[in-house]
C-alpha cells in the first residue's frame, strides 16, 4: 500500500481525538448528573464554550448527538455505539500496555487513551485476542510471557535484529 493510502485511510477515520473526547464526555455527563448541555461538556473538557459548541453542532449534523428543545444533549444510539467502541479499544489497549508489557499504570492509561479511536475493530478484535492468549493460565501463555521477559534488554545486536537490520529504531534521532 502507498504511503499516500495510509494517511488518506488515517483521514477517513470516523471520528477524531477531540470529538471521542466530546463523545465520552455527554456520556460521563449524563451519567453523573442526568443531563449534558454545551456549557457542561466545555467546562468537563476544559475547553471555551465556543469550541464546545462548534464541535457539538458537527456531531449534531452527524447525528451522533441530539439535542432536546431545552438544550439537553443526549448520544444517538450511534453516538452509544461509538462511545462504547471508544471504550472498548481503550481497555484492550490499556490491558495490553500495562499487564503484558508492564507499561507503568498512568502511562499505560495515557497511551491507550492516544490510540483508542484510531484502531479499527478487526485490530481490537485480534489484539483483544492476543492478549486473551497472554493472560491466560496456560503453560503456552506463561511460557511465552517468560521467554519474552527474560530476553532482557532486546536491542543489543543490529545485525541480529529482523526488524531493525542497519539502525536501531530505538536509539534513531538520539543525541549521542
Amino acid at each position: 500500500m502507498a504511503s499516500s493510502d495510509v494517511w488518506k485511510a488515517f483521514e477517513e477515520n470516523e471520528i477524531t481525538h477531540s470529538v471521542a473526547h466530546h463523545l465520552l464526555a455527554i456520556r460521563e455527563l449524563k451519567d453523573q448528573y442526568g443531563y449534558a448541555r454545551v456549557s457542561d461538556v466545555a467546562r468537563y473538557l476544559d475547553i471555551t464554550r465556543g469550541s464546545a459548541s462548534l464541535t457539538l453542532k458537527a456531531l449534531r449534523q452527524k447525528q451522533f448527538v441530539l439535542e432536546d428543545q431545552n438544550k439537553f444533549l443526549r448520544l444517538s444510539e450511534r453516538g452509544e455505539r461509538l462511545v462504547d467502541l471508544v471504550l472498548a479499544k481503550r481497555a484492550i489497549v490499556r490491558k495490553f500496555l500495562k499487564d503484558v508489557l508492564h507499561v507503568e499504570g498512568h502511562q499505560s492509561e495515557v497511551d491507550a487513551c492516544k490510540v483508542e479511536h484510531l484502531l479499527s475493530e478487526e485490530t481490537s478484535e485480534k489484539l483483544l485476542n492476543f492478549v486473551r492468549f497472554l493472560l491466560a493460565d496456560t503453560p503456552e501463555a506463561r511460557e511465552f510471557l517468560n521467554a519474552f521477559w527474560q530476553t532482557g534488554d532486546f536491542c543489543h545486536d543490529e545485525a541480529d535484529c529482523p526488524i531493525c537490520e542497519d539502525e536501531c529504531l530505538l536509539r534513531i534521532g538520539d543525541a549521542g
